[in-house]
Parts: structure tokens; C-alpha cells; sequence
């Protein structure tokens, strides 16, 4: 009988072993419908975040007639919030890694919507202040989870570069939009109505979050390191109240101090998270080029955006005699080339450098600071205009791109700290932005004010002090003294805002420079 001889076959193990090497990569899988939704939903504490970093600049003047602030006071009104923010951002985000990015999410929210209903009817400057705080606190829940669910919602990363640049003209333009929501609602309602704005828009959030969006977190997180929370509070808020103290009273022991107790505070949070075996934030991330130039790069540029902000919503209203509703209609075809300027940038972002592209934009936003600094106190409505669109162009398209470098270059476990280190960035920014270039504004603002004759002594204080606070006092005056005084005001104001765009160009160049060394080996 003749045998049939079977070829040789590859042991069972084997096989499997061998199948597994030469598998194709899995694809991620492509979000749906459902994932777009959960997009929508997330936008919306990031829009009222942002808002709330800018909203009060249109406020300013109604809340100093109604509860008379000093100008510290007004200060720490318009930075408690973003600064107490900053501060916590890092250690939120690393409680949502831990405990879940959404559970964190709704907290935040319940709270946030809470707080803004209680600052609307705040009686004194000093509990507006207290809320901010606490706003504070629990809008650093909100932003980290966010931006780090936005990774585990969409999968593919040219669906999620799209997501974040969604993500990223929200933010950008949630700053542009506070300035004009506020103008709304101080010209039909009262200041406290700029509060209340977050409880329409939490409501939704808090019903459709656990419906759209699932929960993710840090598979093997660590402890909650409450040192380090208070590490990095302690390093933000001396350094900032220094900047502060500086630009207001000059040089002296207290700025000095201050500042140094942040910086050695800052030294005592680094060496911790190195040494400790599961940190708050790893330090090692900042050893990618490309993560932590584009943290760099969004600090610069956010500096920059909320400084022009600042002096730009008080120069339409208080020097241009802009109705508020009018003023934020001045910054409506920035806010629009912002958000379009962001989505088109994705394309282009495919096909050139990371570099390239942020640099490009970044040099658009320094134009559009130098047209203020050559128009200087002769700025007209038209040149603010025309310079905030080179400005929300510029920003539009750099931060897409430098936040989308942040997330996918991050580990997927570390998503909440890494969107936390990018949301410190914004955030500092918009208290230095403030403490900086608003600083500035109002040392000048201080030093070339001539105050007419026969004014009180608490008039004189006031007026001296804020250019709000001259027109409050120009009302109760006769007209020949009350028109002197403005004209004095409104000049003293205008005085320091050549220095300040020169600033602005000078932080924008500086970013794109930044952008140029740090991702000169990124590729699209």
C-alpha cells in the first residue's frame, strides 16, 4: 500500500505566534455620531471657562459704581479666578486620571454653576472676590477633563486633530466672546447677569454628559499628593501677586519677597514629582521638544491675547464712548477669523511642519500688535478692529496645532495631566496677561493723570486710581470739571498703550521663534 505523505505543518503555537507578528496593526476605530455629540456637549464648559477669563472687562465699569473697589481690589476681581485656576489645574487633572475624567467633569460643574449664581449677588468687593476663588476651584475640574476625554472619545487621530481644533477655536474664542457677551448683558442687565450666564449652560452638560460620554481614567493611578497641591498653589499665586505689587508700587522689599517664595516653591514642586514613584504631574514630559515648546508657546500667545483684551474693551467704551453692546461688536470679525483660521489650519497642518505653521500664525498676531503700537492713543475703532483680526488669526491657528502636539504626544494614561499642564499655560497666561500688560497700562495710567481743582479727597483717590474710576467720578462733577477730568483720563490711559502693543509684538515674535527651535524636528 502506498502512503500518502501530508506536508509538514507549522506547530499550533507557532502559527499563532507567527500570525500575531505579521497582523496588520489594528486601525483605530472612527467615531460616530455619538462621539460628534459628546464633542458638542464637552465645548460647552470650555466656551464658559474661556468667557469667564474675558467677560468682565466689559463689567468692570458697571461693578466699580456699584460696589467701589479699590484698584487692587479691581485687580484680584478680574484675577483671583484665572489664578486660583492655574494653581489647581495640574493636581485636577491628576484627580481625574485617578478617580475618572468624567466624575471630575460633573463635579466641576454642579459646583461651578452654584458659585456663579451666588458672585451675581455678591453685596461687596471682597465676597465677588471670594466667589471667583471658588470658581476657580472647580473650573480646574472642568478644563483638564475636557480635553483629556477628547482622547479616549476619538480614537483616530485625524478625527481628533479635527476635535481639538474645535476644541482649541472654543477656548480662543470663548476669550474673544467674553468681551461681547458681557457688552450684551451689561447694556440690558446688571453686572451680576455676566454670572449667571454659566447656569443655562452647566444645565445641559450635567443631563447629557453621562448619556454621550463614557468614563476613562489612569488604569494604575497613584495617590492624591496633597503637598504637591499646595506646592503648586503656593508657586503660582506669590509670583503673580509680586507682578502685581511691582507694576502698581515699583520695586521694594514685598514684590521681591514674594517672587522669590514662588520660584523656591516651584524648585520644591519639581524635585518632588521626581523623586516620588507615581507623581502628580511627570516631570519627564517635558523632556519631549514638542510638548513642552507648545506649552510654551500657548503661554506666550495667551499673555499676549487677554493683554490686548484688557486695554482694548476699556478704550472702546470709556475712551471711545462706546455703548458695551457696541464696543463687543468691534471684536466680532476677529472672534470670526479666530475660530476659522483654527479649522482650515488642519488641512495645511498634514502637510507642513509644526513649526512652520505656528510660527507663520504667530507672526500675523505680532501685525496685528504693531498697528496698535504705530496708531498708539490715537487708535480708532477701525484700527482695533483690523488689529484684532491679524491677532485672532494668528492665535486661531498656532494653538490647534500646538494642542493637538500637547495631547498625542502625551501617554494616553497621562492625558488628564498633560491637558492640565496646557490648560496651566492658558491660564497663567491670562494672569500674567493681566498683571502684565494691565499693569502697565495702569502705572501709566497713574503716572500722566492731572487731576482738576476742588476735587475731594475721595474723588481724587478714585480717579487717580482707574480710568473707571474717573468717569464714576466725572458723573457727580460740573460739566466744565467733569470734561477736564476726562479729557485728562481718557489721555493718561492712552499713554501707555504704545508700550504695551510693542509688548504684545514682542511676546508674539518670541513664541514664534520658540516654535521654530523647539519643533524644528516635527513633522506634519
Amino acid at each position: 500500500m502506498t502512503s500518502t505523505t501530508c506536508p509538514d505543518r507549522m506547530p499550533a503555537a507557532a502559527e499563532t505566534t507567527a500570525q500575531t507578528l505579521h497582523a496588520p496593526t489594528p486601525t483605530p476605530a472612527r467615531a460616530g455620531a455619538r462621539a460628534w455629540a459628546a464633542l458638542v456637549v464637552l465645548m460647552l464648559p470650555v466656551l464658559l471657562v474661556s468667557v469667564d477669563n474675558t467677560v468682565l472687562g466689559f463689567a468692570l465699569p458697571a461693578i466699580t459704581e456699584a460696589l467701589r473697589p479699590s484698584s487692587t481690589q479691581m485687580l484680584w476681581i478680574v484675577d483671583v479666578y484665572p489664578l486660583v485656576l492655574a494653581g489647581l489645574l495640574v493636581a485636577m487633572g491628576s484627580l481625574g486620571d485617578r478617580i475618572g475624567r468624567r466624575k471630575v467633569l460633573l463635579i466641576g460643574a454642579t459646583g461651578f454653576a452654584a458659585v456663579s449664581a451666588a458672585a451675581a449677588f455678591a453685596p461687596t468687593a471682597e465676597l465677588l472676590i471670594g466667589a471667583r476663588a471658588l470658581l476657580g476651584v472647580f473650573g480646574a475640574m472642568l478644563m483638564p477633563s475636557t480635553l483629556s476625554l477628547l482622547r479616549s472619545v476619538f480614537q483616530d487621530r485625524e478625527q481628533r486633530r479635527v476635535a481639538i481644533a474645535i476644541w482649541a477655536a472654543g477656548f480662543a474664542a470663548g476669550s474673544a466672546l467674553g468681551p461681547i457677551v458681557g457688552g450684551l448683558l451689561i447694556e440690558h442687565f446688571w453686572w451680576g447677569s455676566v454670572f449667571l450666564l454659566a447656569v443655562p449652560v452647566l444645565i445641559p452638560l450635567l443631563v447629557l454628559t453621562p448619556l454621550l460620554v463614557r468614563e476613562s481614567r489612569d488604569p494604575a493611578p497613584g495617590p492624591v499628593d496633597v503637598v504637591s497641591i499646595l506646592l503648586s498653589l503656593v508657586t503660582m499665586a506669590p509670583i503673580v501677586y509680586g507682578i502685581k505689587e511691582f507694576a502698581v508700587h515699583g520695586l521694594g522689599v514685598v514684590p521681591v519677597l514674594a517672587v522669590l517664595v514662588g520660584l523656591t516653591a516651584g524648585v520644591l514642586f519639581v524635585r518632588r514629582q521626581l523623586r516620588r514613584p507615581v507623581p502628580m504631574l511627570d516631570m519627564r514630559l517635558f523632556r519631549r521638544a514638542a510638548f513642552s515648546g507648545a506649552v510654551l508657546i500657548n503661554l506666550l500667545s495667551v499673555i499676549a491675547l487677554v493683554g490686548f483684551l484688557f486695554f482694548v474693551s476699556q478704550h472702546l467704551q470709556l475712551v471711545l464712548g462706546m455703548a458695551p453692546m457696541r464696543a463687543g461688536m468691534v471684536l466680532l470679525p476677529g472672534l470670526a477669523t479666530m475660530i476659522v483660521s483654527g479649522l482650515l489650519v488642519v488641512p495645511v497642518a498634514r502637510r507642513l511642519r509644526p513649526g512652520l505653521v505656528i510660527a507663520g500664525g504667530l507672526c500675523v498676531s505680532a501685525a496685528g500688535y504693531v498697528l496698535v503700537a504705530v496708531s498708539g492713543g490715537d487708535a480708532s475703532w477701525g484700527v482695533l478692529l483690523a488689529a484684532f483680526v491679524l491677532l485672532g488669526a494668528g492665535i486661531g491657528a498656532a494653538e490647534t496645532v500646538s494642542n493637538e502636539l500637547i495631547v498625542s504626544t502625551a501617554p494616553a494614561d497621562k492625558a488628564g495631566a498633560a491637558s492640565a499642564v496646557s490648560e496651566t499655560a492658558y491660564e497663567l497666561g491670562a494672569v500674567l496677561g493681566t498683571a502684565t500688560l494691565g499693569s502697565i497700562i495702569i502705572a501709566s495710567y497713574r503716572a500722566a493723570i492731572v487731576l482738576p481743582a476742588g476735587l475731594s479727597p475721595a474723588d481724587a483717590t478714585a480717579a487717580a486710581d482707574t480710568l473707571g474710576g474717573a468717569v464714576t467720578v466725572a458723573g457727580s462733577l460740573p460739566s466744565a470739571t467733569a470734561a477736564e477730568l476726562l479729557a485728562s483720563a481718557r489721555h493718561a490711559f492712552d499713554s501707555g498703550i504704545a508700550l504695551t502693543a510693542s509688548i504684545g509684538a514682542g511676546l508674539m515674535l518670541t513664541a514664534a521663534v520658540l516654535a521654530l527651535v523647539t519643533l524644528r524636528r516635527v513633522r506634519g
